[in-house]
C-alpha cells in the first residue's frame, strides 16, 4: 500500500476497558489494547504510554504479581517485549510506560495488551490519581520504524475520575464581619483525598457560640448535592464566634474563627494567587480552575500562574478573557498573570500579576511555544524587572521546581512579597535571604496548585509534601485596586492552608515617622503616626515599639514566636510547665536542599523501654497511604513520612510521665532521650540538610486553648533594618507568618 506521508492514523489505535469513570485514589484494573497500524512495529520499535508529569497515579511495577500496581504487557504474536517505567517524555506528559518490541515485530492488526493493575495473580489493582479530573489522558505514541521518532495516535485513551464517599467535612465563613451586614457559610463534604464530594448524606446540627440571624439549627445534606451554601447570615453583636458541625453527638468540623466588629476600615479576604491548569503543567481547564476557586474552595481572590514557556499567544488571550469574565468587584477578584519560569541561575521563578487585562507576557524562554508566539524572551530576572518598568504589575518571589534567587536579582518597586509556603513545602529561608540583602518584603503563602484545586490543594500520594497555603489580605473592599494596594504595602499574612485569625499591631509612646512607600526605593510620603500594622515601614528613632499579637487558631496553639529577622526573641504558649504531663511529641521537619528533589523521605522507628504508651496519634500526616504502625503494642512504632520544610510527627500518651528511655532510629538521624530528664525542655537531634531535625518535648495531655496573645517591646538601635514579625505554630502542625513591621534608621 503506497503512502505519500506517514500519518498518525497509519500508526494504529488503542482502546481502554473498562472506560470509566473511576473513583479518584481507588485501585482499578486498566486494560489497554493497542492494535498495530499499517506499518506494524519493526524489531526494537516502541510504544510509549504517558500521563501527566504532576499526576500522582502510581508507578507501575513488574516483579511482584500480588502487590499493588503490578503491570503486564503481552503481544498477540508472542514477540518478546521489554517493559519499564521512566520519566522520558516531553512535559507535561513525562510519566511514561515504555514498551520495546524485541526479538520479533508486529504486523498490521497484531495487538499489545497492557494490564495496569493486573489482578489475575492477586494484585489489588492499580492505584489511580487521587484528585478528580474530567479527562485523564494516557497519551500514546508509536515508533513504528525503530528510529526513535514517535508519532502520537490520533485518538487517545482517557477516563474520568470522580470523588469517593465523604470522610471529612469543612465549614467556611469569613474571618471578619461587621455587625448587621450579611455573610455566607459554606459546608463542604470531602473524600479521603480532599476532593469535594456529593457522596454524602447527613443531617448536621449547626452549633454556634453566639446568635446568628438566619442560621438554621440543622441542615439536611442529600446524596448528590454539592456544597451547602447558607447566604444572608447576620451577626447582631460584637465578639468572636465559633461554629461546629455536629452529627449523632459527634463534632465533624469546626468553622474558621470569625470576629464580629462594629466597623472595619480593613476587611479580611482570603486568596490563593498561585496555581495553574492543564493548558500548562497542571490538570483540568483554566475555566474549571477558576470555578473551583470560587464555587468549591470559596476563595475571595484567585490568580492563575501558568509556566510562561508553555503559554501560547492564544492561551494568553484566553486567560485574559477568563480573568475578565470571572472578576466581579465586591464578590470575587480574579487576577491576570503568569509565572516567569527562568532557570535558577537566571533568577528563578517569579509570579507576575497585572491589575488589568491586555498586558504583554514576557517569557523566560520559548522552549515549548516556538512558533506560537511573536514576543521576545527575557532570559534573566533583571531583564524581567526592566521590562515591567512602568507596568501596573506586582511580582512575588517563590519556590517551586526552581527557586527564586533573590540574592542575585530583586526590584523592591515590583517584588514586595516572598512566598514562604506552598504545596512544594515551607521556605522560611527565602524570607531570611531577603532580610540578609536588606529587602523589605511581606509574607504570602499560596498553593502553587497543579491539581485543579486552588485554595484547597492537598499533596495526595505524590512527593509534594504539604497542603497548599493561603494568604489573608487586609483590604477596605474586594477589588483589584485594593488588592494591589495590600500587596504593595505588605498588608497580609500567610498560612499553611488554615484560615486562622492573626492580628499584629504596634503602638508608640510618641509620634514616629511612617512611609507610604519604601523610602529606600521611591522616597514616598512620610507622616507621623503612633500606631502601625503589619507591613508598615517605621523610623522610630529612640521610641520603643510596643507590639501586640493575637491569634485564634483552627486548632490549639502550640506557640507564638516573635522574631527579629531570622532570630526568635520571645515565645508565648497558652500553657505552663505545670500543665505538662504524659503527652510527649516527637516532631521531624526540614528538607534536603533548596532545589528540585528537596523532599526528605523519613523512615523511622520508635522504641520505648521501661515504660509504655497508652495511645498515640499522628501529627500532620498528609498522605493517607503513609501511616504510623504499632509494631509492638505499647512499646514500638514505625512510620514513613515526607517533609519539604514543613512539620510532621507523633504524639505519645505515656502510662507514666517521667519513666523510661525513648529511642529513635531514622534514615536521617537517630537518638535517645531519658524521659526522667526531659522536663519542659526540648531535646533536638540535627539531621543536616536544610534545617532537618527531630525534636522531642512535652505537651498538655488534653487539648488546650486556641487563643493566645503576646506583648513585646522592640527598641531599635539603628543600623540595619529590624524586621519584627510573628510566627504561629498550631498543635496540628499548621503554621502562619505575619508580614514584618520594618524599623529603619
Amino acid at each position: 500500500m503506497p503512502f505519500s506521508t506517514y500519518l498518525p492514523e497509519h500508526m494504529g489505535s488503542i482502546k481502554l476497558a473498562p472506560p470509566g469513570p473511576f473513583v479518584a485514589g481507588a485501585y482499578g484494573e486498566l486494560t489497554l489494547t493497542y492494535t498495530a497500524g499499517a506499518f506494524g512495529i519493526d524489531d526494537t520499535g516502541m510504544v510509549k504510554i504517558s500521563w501527566r508529569t504532576t499526576s500522582d497515579m502510581s508507578k507501575p511495577q513488574f516483579e511482584h504479581p500480588a502487590a499493588p500496581n503490578f503491570t503486564t504487557v503481552e503481544a498477540s504474536n508472542g514477540a518478546k517485549l521489554d517493559v519499564w517505567f521512566d520519566r522520558l517524555n516531553i512535559r507535561p506528559y513525562a510519566n511514561t510506560l515504555l514498551i520495546r518490541v524485541g526479538r520479533g515485530y508486529l504486523r498490521a492488526g497484531d495487538t499489545l495488551t497492557v494490564r495496569m493493575g493486573d489482578r489475575r495473580h492477586g494484585s489489588p489493582g492499580y492505584r489511580l490519581q487521587t484528585n478528580c479530573e474530567a479527562r485523564v489522558e494516557l497519551r500514546t505514541s508509536v515508533d513504528a520504524f525503530a528510529t526513535y521518532e514517535f508519532t502520537e495516535l490520533p485518538e487517545q485513551p482517557a477516563f474520568a475520575l470522580v470523588p469517593g464517599p465523604a470522610t471529612q467535612w469543612k465549614a467556611i465563613w469569613p474571618s471578619l464581619v461587621v455587625v448587621g451586614e450579611p455573610f455566607r457559610l459554606a459546608i463542604v463534604a470531602e473524600d479521603t483525598w480532599g476532593n469535594p464530594t456529593g457522596e454524602a448524606a447527613a443531617t448536621l446540627s449547626l452549633v454556634s457560640s453566639g446568635p446568628i440571624r438566619g442560621l438554621p439549627q440543622t441542615v439536611a445534606i442529600k446524596r448528590g448535592d454539592g456544597p451547602c451554601v447558607l447566604d444572608n447570615l447576620v451577626a447582631e453583636a460584637e465578639g468572636d464566634l465559633e461554629l461546629c458541625l455536629v452529627a449523632d453527638s459527634q463534632e465533624l468540623a469546626r468553622a474558621n474563627p470569625l470576629r464580629v466588629v462594629k466597623a472595619a476600615p480593613l476587611r479580611r479576604y482570603w486568596g490563593d494567587l498561585h496555581g495553574q491548569s492543564g493548558e500548562t503543567i497542571g490538570m483540568g481547564s483554566a475555566e474549571s480552575y477558576f470555578r473551583y476557586a470560587r464555587d468549591l474552595a470559596f476563595l475571595d481572590i484567585v490568580g492563575h500562574q501558568g509556566n510562561d514557556f508553555q503559554i501560547t499567544d492564544a492561551f494568553w488571550a484566553e486567560l485574559n478573557r477568563l480573568t475578565a469574565a470571572f472578576d466581579v468587584p465586591g464578590r470575587f477578584v480574579c487576577l491576570p498573570g503568569y509565572e516567569w519560569s527562568g532557570n535558577t541561575g537566571m533568577g528563578g521563578d517569579r509570579n507576575v500579576f497585572f491589575r488589568r487585562e491586555g498586558r504583554a507576557i514576557r517569557r523566560s524562554s520559548h522552549i515549548l511555544v516556538e512558533g506560537q508566539t511573536s514576543s521576545r524572551a527575557v532570559y534573566t530576572a533583571d531583564e524581567l524587572f526592566r521590562a515591567l518598568e512602568g507596568e501596573d504589575a506586582a511580582v512575588i518571589a517563590h519556590v517551586g521546581g526552581r527557586y527564586a534567587d533573590i540574592k542575585s536579582a530583586h526590584d523592591g518597586r515590583l517584588e514586595t512579597s516572598v512566598e514562604v509556603h506552598s504545596t512544594w513545602g515551607t521556605f522560611e529561608w527565602l524570607l531570611h535571604d531577603a532580610f540578609k540583602k536588606g529587602y523589605r518584603v511581606g509574607v504570602v503563602c499560596h498553593s502553587d496548585d497543579h491539581k485543579g484545586r486552588p485554595g484547597a490543594t492537598r499533596p495526595g500520594a505524590s512527593t509534594f509534601g504539604a497542603i497548599g497555603g493561603l494568604t489573608c489580605y487586609f483590604m477596605p473592599e474586594l477589588t483589584r485596586v485594593a488588592l494591589f494596594d495590600a500587596l504593595r504595602r505588605r498588608r497580609h499574612y500567610g498560612t499553611t492552608g488554615t484560615r486562622l485569625f492573626l492580628d499584629l499591631r504596634a503602638t508608640f509612646d510618641a509620634p514616629v515617622t511612617a512611609f507610604s512607600e519604601d523610602p529606600k526605593l521611591a522616597g514616598g510620603k512620610e507622616f507621623a503616626v503612633r500606631e502601625a500594622l503589619m507591613g508598615d515601614i517605621i523610623r522610630p528613632g529612640a521610641v520603643p515599639m510596643r507590639l501586640a499579637g493575637e491569634v485564634i487558631g483552627t486548632a490549639p496553639i502550640e506557640r507564638l514566636d516573635v522574631l527579629h529577622g531570622a532570630n526568635v526573641v520571645q515565645t508565648a504558649r497558652p500553657f505552663s510547665g505545670s500543665d505538662l504531663g504524659r503527652r510527649v511529641r516527637v516532631m521531624w521537619q526540614g528538607a534536603e536542599y533548596r532545589g528540585r528533589g528537596r523532599e526528605t523521605m523519613w523512615q523511622g522507628r520508635l522504641t520505648l523501654k521501661g515504660n509504655r504508651f497508652a495511645r498515640f496519634a499522628q501529627v500532620n500526616f498528609l498522605n493517607p497511604e503513609r501511616n504510623v504502625v504499632e509494631t509492638s503494642p505499647g512499646t514500638a512504632l514505625a512510620w514513613t513520612s515526607v517533609t519539604t520544610g514543613n512539620l510532621a510527627g507523633i504524639d505519645l500518651w505515656l502510662e507514666e510521665a517521667t519513666r523510661g528511655m525513648l529511642a529513635l532510629e531514622t534514615n536521617i538521624v537517630s537518638g535517645a532521650v531519658d524521659l526522667a530528664t526531659l522536663g519542659d525542655n526540648t531535646v533536638a537531634f540535627d539531621g543536616g540538610g536544610l534545617d532537618r531535625r527531630i525534636s522531642i518535648y512535652r505537651l498538655p495531655e488534653q487539648d488546650w486553648s486556641r487563643r493566645l496573645a503576646v506583648a513585646h517591646v522592640a527598641t531599635f538601635a539603628g543600623g540595619a533594618d529590624l524586621p519584627v514579625y510573628v510566627r504561629v505554630t498550631q498543635s496540628d502542625g499548621h503554621q502562619a507568618w505575619s508580614s514584618p513591621i520594618y524599623l529603619i534608621a
